[in-house]
């Protein structure tokens, strides 16, 4: 488990289990049950283990510690609890169907193959207003055949994440692909959450023909490129494609140029500088990515005056915009921003992780060579897609000599990036 972002909470694992263990009625305005559940994911202890447990098991029907029972139902799963099973089972008939949904997913996380508690969960699909998006996912995963028929009444659901979970369960259930190019269609769905729900359908069902396709959806390239790299790994290790067929894809994304995605936001007029700046802070990266593409097109010389401007206003700690700022910078190819990319390159905030591969391929775009250096250092970076952009931008910058550095690198792409950039040196 990738566990950068959980550290973030300054308590001890007696601290955490202490405050998780102490009633609701009793907790102080500075404290807070959900955050020491939380933080208890870090510890992968019985001692944690059991604490989360007693937190699902305290029923003091206030809001607060019916927040709290969900998250410990959450951090149960994660930690794959076994023992927590029968625990969690007997929230699958709570009314409140947010606890029924996280108790399905720990389920599906924990794993069993228990036909009562699988039939179960199914019974749920009968039942109104519950999560079936997370139903329909955690019966597929856990392969429940008898469920089949209940799951296909979902596929022409009008909620497109709904049908799109059913298709895929459909496929993983049968083998048959044939509905897969509706949710290959949801990858330009004008909602920003369908479009990326799609994408964890299609690495469901294993849809390694639609790799293309989600590297030109206009989502933030974290999830492209969980997508595409989740689909490699599988196609590959199943002998089904090899890494030439998905390596243009994600070199493609992690490039991530406006001009290469499907974009399904536009304009009725022209807007001006002042909003698409503000565009750049949108959720909905489809909107950041076309406000990326007009100021490319239409306001390439007034753009990095204001882009510094709200750099230094907010974008410097907001990660989105931050992360569109740092590549507006490198396509505008603007060399007075090069040591604002040299900060973001190696600016080790967690939530800033995608603005320094964003920064390794801006300044390859600047084509300055004091970066290279500053990029070598990267190569000995636990984070795959800085070291790969790192990569590419030692090549672009015309020094392909990091490849030797990392042909015994632990990370499954970066050994098939050294390889494949080895066969092309011999072939020559």
């Amino acid at each position: 488990m990738d566990k950068r972002f959980l550290k973030l909470f300054n308590l001890t694992e007696d601290q955490a289990i202490a405050l998780l263990d102490t009633p609701q009625s009793q907790i102080s305005e500075n404290d807070s049950r959900y955050i020491a559940a939380s933080h208890l994911v870090n510890f992968p202890t019985q001692r944690s283990i059991n604490a989360l447990m007693r937190a699902v098991q305290q029923t003091d029907p206030v809001l607060e510690n019916q927040i709290v029972r969900r998250k410990s139902v959450e951090a149960l799963g994660r930690l794959q609890a076994v023992e927590a099973l029968p625990v969690i089972r007997a929230c699958l008939k709570e009314p409140d169907i947010y606890t029924v949904e996280n108790a399905v997913w720990a389920i599906g996380e924990i794993g069993t193959q228990d036909p009562e508690i699988l039939e179960e969960i199914a019974r749920l699909l009968d039942q109104p207003k519950q999560t079936y998006r997370v139903i329909i996912h955690t019966l597929a995963k856990l392969n429940y055949q008898p469920a089949l028929e209940r799951i296909r009444c979902f596929v022409d659901s009008p909620d497109p994440p709904i049908a799109s979970a059913a298709i895929a369960a459909v496929c993983r259930l049968t083998g048959d692909n044939s509905g897969m190019d509706k949710v290959v269609a949801l990858l330009q769905h004008p909602n920003v959450l369908a479009r990326r729900l799609s994408i964890q359908d299609l690495i469901d069902a294993q849809y390694y023909s639609a790799i293309p396709d989600i590297a030109r959806c206009p989502v933030s390239l974290v999830f492209r490129l969980r997508g595409i790299r989740m689909l490699g790994e599988a196609g590959i290790s199943a002998g089904a494609i090899p890494f030439e067929r998905i390596r243009p894809y994600l070199e493609q994304t992690l490039r991530d140029h406006p001009d290469d995605l499907n974009l399904v936001h536009d304009y009725d007029q022209m807007p001006t500088l002042d909003f698409l700046i503000q565009e750049l802070y949108e959720t909905d990266f489809g909107r950041c990515y076309r406000a990326t593409k007009t100021i490319l097109d239409h306001y390439a010389a007034e753009a990095p005056t204001a882009l510094f401007t709200t750099y230094a206003r907010e974008a410097i700690s907001d990660y989105g915009a931050h992360f569109h700022v740092v590549k507006l910078f490198g396509w505008l190819k603007h060399l007075p921003a090069y040591s604002l990319l040299i900060e973001a390159l190696h600016n080790t905030q967690p939530q800033f992780q995608k603005s320094r591969a964003a920064a390794a391929i801006a300044l390859a775009e600047l084509g300055d060579q004091r970066a290279i250096p500053e990029l070598k250092a990267c190569l000995d970076t636990k984070i795959w897609d800085l070291k790969y952009a790192a990569l590419l931008a030692l090549e672009q910058l015309g020094d392909p000599s990091g490849y030797a550095q990392v042909t015994q690198d632990d990370d499954w792409l970066i050994q098939e990036k050294a390889k494949s950039k080895s066969a092309v040196s011999l072939s020559f």
